[in-house]
């Protein structure tokens, strides 16, 4: 019987954390007073264009945000505000063989982003993400770059999340 006063206790003390909306599972700490978030469209910007790169990416970083906190997205005037451009998209080689040729190749995606919260100006920021994925050589970009951009995606929405969000 005891025991499962304790587990009870347990529970609703993990429910009232989580729903106070200072705290989540998914490691967001977002202020009670906090309630919108704004996400305008990252444009590419980058000297090589690869054309779904913007949607995908901006709907990637709708989603976390959705699925990961409270937060209601809205267009204007929010609490929170995530804006920036593709700066950079790149594939290059990176390991050299004997035979001067390389074994793999790398693609390089980098956002800018601007962080506002309105609510906390100590929180903004303004920097670069940059992520990359190497894929073998011998396979052309078009053959992996679906793959390797949904990858390379999912890291730059999780390292801005965690900076914007999470006080890492």
């Amino acid at each position: 019987m005891k025991n499962s006063f304790s587990y009870i206790y347990i529970l609703l003390t993990i429910i009232l954390i989580e729903s106070c909306g200072i705290y989540s599972f998914t490691g967001a700490s977002i202020a009670p007073d906090i309630k919108t978030i704004s996400i305008k469209y990252f444009q590419n910007r980058s000297s090589l264009i690869q054309p779904s790169l913007s949607q995908a990416f901006t709907e990637k970083l709708k989603d976390k945000f959705i699925s990961q906190t409270n937060l209601r997205l809205i267009n204007e005037n929010a609490d929170l505000k995530l804006e920036g451009y593709i700066s950079d998209y790149r594939t290059q080689p990176v390991a050299i063989q004997g035979t001067q040729t390389a074994a793999l190749n790398r693609l390089t995606i980098s956002i800018s982003v601007k962080f506002t919260n309105t609510k906390d100006d100590k929180q903004n920021y303004e920097t670069v993400f940059s992520r990359y994925a190497d894929y073998d050589a011998q396979k052309s970009l078009s053959e992996v770059e679906q793959s390797l951009i949904e990858d390379i995606n999912k890291q730059l929405v999780d390292d801005i999340f965690n900076k914007s969000v999470s006080n890492w």
